[in-house]
């Protein structure tokens, strides 16, 4: 039967590269998929000794693998030649580098996948073909597919002046807090990225945590005007345009990262007030 481009097809839905899954392609293709396996959650590392003489056992730290993630369905095509077509769409769409995997829930979701494992296609008739594709995403995090950010610069306070005059004249206090309030609504903590810009000396980036606690990293160099320096709290680098300057980067009290459904304060500091230094926080939701 003929279907019209565009047309959504009900039930899962999803986006590998450039191939829509669950909806009908310009070409008149439908692409139905019917599993999706592994999107529910990763594997689990953890390792448990037995207590000797005694019950019970030592637990370990417990960490989430990677992400194993298949998908398959079935492939209706108007011709041979657009079902041919579309085969070769999803072997380039399971690529061998990073993909993006978006799957349309309530709450769309992603994550970076590469393939996995060999793709299986194979025929029912010249116009239709059943496949299966693995893939696996090495961060098992589960993304908001909209980015979040927030750029400040460094704190000033400017105004309070008092003129002596017959009547004192107040001038009221205003000034830039230097810092950048960051939400993760979902379900697992999630790590941001987090760009200076100078002219800045020596960096100092806090997170404020609401228990109280603060977790610093300082940059002890200075950022000259136009150089930019990106650090990187999930992959842990730091780059100054680009080269690798992580040495002089100093961590207290961890890597910095938004819990769960809760926030932190990025806050922005220097021993010497730059008008134009900023800093730039940007990060996404991420769920189990």
């Amino acid at each position: 039967m003929p279907y019209t481009p565009g047309a959504s097809l009900g039930g899962l839905s999803a986006t590998l590269g450039s191939v829509a899954l669950g909806a009908v392609d310009a070409a008149g293709v439908a692409w139905f998929l019917q599993t999706l396996e592994g999107w529910d959650s990763p594997e689990t590392r953890a390792e448990f000794t037995d207590r000797e003489g005694d019950h019970g056992a030592w637990a370990s730290p417990v960490y989430l693998g990677s992400r194993p993630i298949t998908l398959a369905g079935t492939i209706d095509a108007p011709s041979q030649a657009a079902l041919e077509t579309a085969m070769e769409q999803l072997r380039v769409a399971a690529g061998l580098t990073d993909t993006l995997l978006t799957v349309w829930q309530t709450v769309p979701k992603q994550c970076l996948v590469r393939r996995s494992g060999k793709p299986l296609l194979q025929y029912i008739t010249d116009t239709k073909a059943l496949f299966s594709v693995m893939v696996t995403a090495e961060d098992p995090r589960r993304y908001s597919t909209v980015q979040q950010s927030g750029t400040t610069g460094l704190p000033v306070t400017t105004g309070g002046l008092l003129f002596p005059a017959v009547a004192p004249f107040v001038f009221s206090a205003s000034g830039a807090t230097g810092t950048i309030a960051a939400a993760n609504e979902g379900s697992f903590e999630t790590r941001p990225v987090l760009t200076v810009a100078g002219p800045v000396v020596a960096p100092l980036l806090s997170a404020l945590y609401a228990d109280g606690t603060v977790r610093q990293l300082t940059y002890s160099q200075t950022l000259q005007s136009g150089e930019q320096l990106v650090i990187d709290t999930d992959a842990r680098t730091v780059l100054l345009n680009g080269v690798s300057r992580r040495r002089f980067l100093t961590v207290a009290q961890g890597w910095p990262t938004i819990p769960a459904a809760s926030s932190v304060t990025f806050q922005f500091q220097s021993s010497t007030y730059s008008a134009t230094a900023t800093l730039t926080a940007a990060w996404r939701s991420a769920w189990m």
